[in-house]
């Protein structure tokens, strides 16, 4: 049985992501774990002169289960009560563990073997306050698994159009492959865009993308695919132009890591867009298939 892991900290834009989770969910066929990860109290040498809360690990692990169940209590409801009887019903749990955010997912999305993770995003599309910074940018970097990021006010419909971000690579090719098995669900239109300076009369230009497109036609059975190209200098500035006028429902892009001296002085074009979309961002790791 299929599985979505949802990392809560009881922000709002957390409980939205598992609001948007548990609609996905009803389509996929899959069942939802909401994880809670806490910090505890740091150890110090007993000479030190210092006060710590006076915490233990089941104390802290009873509060924080205790909110889960409410969590998943408001869940259940919704789930029950917008669900139609002969439609999939999905089993929802939750978890609470201990330990460093990145590392406690990771492991858990291991160990239940999730097919997605879903995590919330505030304001512009930030993510959510417990994976700010640079633990956000490591999920991405290390995530072995689909990684999607809901924006905060965004409420679920019915996937109708999803957007995949190409650099015509030919990679790419298999990641549409499994793309279709995605938009099958929903029976969604696939619109493969390409983002570049090159017009597309440009001669290479033009033979570099009907080489793709032929590629998509010959290994890719599915009829709703579309292919996009978008002339922009700014991939970022793109991707955002698409996410709100594109009318589109998800944004899909696979992350290729960077060389080290590149981490150390620039973000990927997946991690600088995941701040500034308007729809859910779908990040797939290099290199993982099939998806679905």
């Amino acid at each position: 049985m299929k599985r979505i892991l949802v990392p809560i900290d009881f922000s709002k834009s957390a409980e939205n992501a598992a609001h948007y989770a548990l609609q996905l969910a009803k389509y996929l066929k899959a069942n939802i774990t909401l994880c809670n990860v806490f910090l505890l109290p740091a150890t110090v040498p007993a000479t030190a002169q210092v006060s710590l809360p006076g915490y233990e690990y089941d104390i802290l692990q009873e509060e924080n289960r205790k909110e889960l169940e409410v969590v998943v209590k408001h869940l259940r409801n919704e789930e029950r009560t917008l669900t139609a009887p002969d439609f999939f019903h999905p089993v929802i749990e939750s978890i609470s563990e201990a330990g460093g955010v990145k590392d406690v997912i990771m492991q858990l999305a291991e160990d239940k073997k999730a097919e997605m993770v879903v995590m919330g995003m505030t304001g512009a599309g930030t993510v959510s306050q417990f994976l700010l910074g640079s633990v956000s940018r490591k999920m991405i970097d290390n995530a072995e698994f689909p990684l999607l990021l809901v924006p905060a006010s965004f409420v679920f419909q019915k996937i109708r159009k999803i957007a995949f971000a190409t650099d015509l690579s030919e990679s790419d090719i298999d990641v549409i492959h499994s793309l279709s098995g995605l938009a099958r669900y929903f029976n969604a239109n696939l619109v493969v865009i390409h983002i570049s300076e090159n017009k597309q009369d440009d001669k290479t230009y033009q033979k570099e993308s009907d080489l793709f497109l032929n590629d998509i036609t010959c290994k890719v059975d599915y009829d709703k695919i579309y292919y996009r190209h978008m002339l922009h200098t700014d991939v970022e500035k793109g991707l955002e132009w698409i996410s709100v006028n594109g009318f589109i429902d998800m944004l899909i892009m696979v992350h290729r890591n960077l060389s080290f001296l590149d981490r150390l002085f620039n973000l990927s074009h997946t991690q600088k867009t995941a701040t500034h979309l308007s729809v859910p961002l779908l990040v797939l790791p290099a290199g993982l298939h099939p998806l679905f």
